[in-house]
């Protein structure tokens, strides 16, 4: 990456932002600064691990804003609104690895729609704001929906645990698929795991305990391993069926018709393939061409964990070095989160005007 001439990247985050402000959306600040704790439950591990914190006498443990997603639905909640857009730009900080070359410090222009009232034609204008940002420039979009792999999970013949342990990795693919192949039997897990469970009694141990947990908790762990143990597997069909669903990646109305037919073997994921068809007739209504449209069932784990729905990014054609130069999604769990009773539904995205400006030169 290149770093950009400062009076060039303020007539791009102006010509963007304008671009936001024009589609309704009122302009916002939130402070560089933010209270550290509830950020750090509400981001994904990758950004938890890559924000930049400090300590205050008086305010305690603070971050320098990661993203502005989060600051912006608290601002959204505390004003009471029930719907609003809303517009924002200036600098986010994440720290980096020793070889990385990208950043830790650059900014973001962003737009949030809060609005429940239509979901998949919010998620549509979202999708074709950042899309009209964008023309011009070498960069495809991906999409996915999260919602799918989420509902899909809870559709499985399994124990609720199982369940809950599965949804919370869905943004770790690794951890996910070892609980998967566990599950499904295909896996016994950990070879410490085994052996602790073949043990005769697992809780036999000589020397002085050590460690933060009590033996009590260590009891009650072992206790649930066992129980988990004697579940039985998940069958493989369903592995497959949701195997099915991560290895999708075709054009939108071809991956629409797949899943559907997903669907009558796995019919708890009926209702997000609904939103996905809502979604995509909105997206032609405002001359998107969801023919062309990439979709990707496992499209989006790997990014921010409260995104729980509609998913997307731009990348860059011919530069696979640079990062996302623009993404997005719908994250209405999130809201809920902070809001409770008083949550408005909400999608929203960010671009990153230094590299619109690299794509452009």
């Amino acid at each position: 990456m290149t770093k950009p001439n400062g009076r060039a990247l303020e007539a791009e985050l102006a010509r963007i932002a304008a671009h936001f402000t024009g589609a309704g959306a009122v302009m916002v600040d939130p402070p560089v600064l933010q209270p550290a704790e509830t950020l750090l439950d509400l981001y994904g591990e990758d950004i938890r691990a890559r924000a930049y914190t400090t300590r205050d006498p008086l305010a305690g443990e603070l971050m320098l804003r990661p993203d502005f997603t989060v600051p912006v639905v608290q601002m959204h909640m505390a004003s009471g609104a029930a719907t609003a857009r809303y517009a924002y730009m200036g600098k986010v900080f994440r720290t980096q690895d020793m070889n990385e070359k990208r950043p830790s410090e650059f900014d973001q222009a962003g737009f949030e729609i809060f609005d429940g009232s239509d979901p998949a034609a919010a998620d549509a204008e979202v999708f074709a704001l950042h899309s009209e940002v964008l023309a011009g420039l070498p960069v495809r979009a991906a999409t996915g929906d999260i919602g799918v792999l989420m509902a899909a999970v809870q559709g499985l013949s399994t124990s609720d645990h199982r369940k809950a342990a599965l949804v919370r990795h869905i943004w770790r693919p690794r951890r996910f698929r070892a609980l998967l192949d566990r599950f499904g039997g295909r896996s016994k897990g950990p070879a410490s795991r085994a052996a602790l469970l073949e043990a005769a009694d697992p809780m036999a141990f000589e020397g002085v305990e050590i460690g933060l947990r009590s033996r009590e908790e260590v009891q009650a762990r072992v206790e649930a391993l066992i129980a988990d143990a004697a579940e039985p597997f998940i069958s493989g069909g369903e592995v497959e069926l949701l195997d099915e669903i991560l290895q999708l990646r075709s054009k939108a109305p071809d991956a629409l018709h797949r899943l559907h037919d997903i669907a009558v073997d796995l019919p708890s994921i009926n209702a997000a393939v609904d939103r996905i068809e809502a979604r995509l007739s909105a997206m032609e209504a405002r001359g998107i061409d969801v023919a062309t449209l990439d979709f990707e069932g496992g499209y989006g784990r790997t990014t921010m964990e409260y995104y729980d729905g509609f998913v997307f990014g731009f990348y860059a054609d011919t530069r696979p070095d640079l990062p996302p130069v623009a993404l997005g999604g719908r994250y209405d769990a999130l809201t809920r989160a902070l809001g409770g009773a008083n949550a408005a539904p909400a999608v929203g995205g960010v671009i990153r005007p230094a590299l619109t400006l690299e794509l452009s030169s």
